[in-house]
């Protein structure tokens, strides 16, 4: 493996650091897909994919240190090569990359405090990942959530002291957007589909969502609720 001095601190200098890596293996297993095709010889030692901080990749044995200095990619992506479906191979790496560039990031952020992680995954999250990108899929924008409520209660924001107030005018310039994005959102008790005209909650702890009717919530009941525990949750807590 190459030796890449980096050492970023903030926030700004390890979302850097995460975006120039994961250029790297979007490039691997897009543009130079062949050349990444043809290293990856089932033949050859445990090999992994690495994406460096100058936007290259690399696909090499893994680190001889013990601890390494960063945390390492998934091992042996070369053996499965030639027994899977090549677009699936690919994907499978892709999945493996993002959980590693993740790691990677939080490694480095380790000393963070809690609001700077959170700003560092909201910069990472804003991005495709790296498995959207190669299996061409349209990342899906994020569903309402217990503190946004659903169309019954308008688009809501929960501020600090928990209380939350509507925008009844934004929700109505987002119904038929949200329409689409939760068509394919089904009921954790029912099993039924998302529709615009019921009321549904989210649980805080599975992010499952739920017809409110399914359990016993109701629109009035869920705006004094900071945080939402379906029955499976609750039933896990006492276990």
């Amino acid at each position: 493996m190459a030796s890449f001095s980096s050492n970023p601190r903030t926030v700004e200098e390890i979302f850097k650091d995460y975006s120039a890596r994961r250029a790297g293996i979007v490039r691997a297993l897009t543009e130079d897909v062949d050349e990444f095709y043809g290293l990856c010889d089932p033949e050859k030692e445990n090999l992994c994919l690495y994406g460096h901080p100058n936007e290259t990749w690399e696909v090499s044995l893994p680190a001889e240190e013990v601890p390494p200095e960063l945390p390492e990619p998934a091992l042996g992506i070369n053996f499965a090569r030639d027994g899977m479906n090549r677009r699936d191979w690919l994907s499978l790496i892709a999945v493996h990359s993002d959980c590693w560039l993740l790691s990677v990031a939080f490694y480095l952020g380790a000393r963070l405090n809690r609001n700077e992680r959170k700003r560092l995954f909201s910069l990472v999250n804003d991005l495709p990942t790296v498995f959207e990108v190669v299996t061409e899929r349209k990342p899906v924008r994020d569903k309402p959530n217990v503190d946004s409520g659903n169309k019954s209660r308008g688009s809501t924001k929960r501020y600090n002291d928990g209380q939350a107030k509507s925008n009844p005018k934004l929700a109505e310039e987002s119904y038929e957007e949200d329409e689409d994005e939760h068509s394919e959102t089904l009921c954790g008790s029912c099993g039924g589909n998302y529709s615009a005209d019921e009321f549904w909650i989210g649980c805080d702890i599975c992010e499952r969502w739920y017809h409110g009717k399914c359990v016993k919530i109701t629109p009035a009941k869920a705006e004094n609720i900071k945080q939402y525990k379906c029955p499976s949750c609750m039933k896990r807590g006492r276990q």
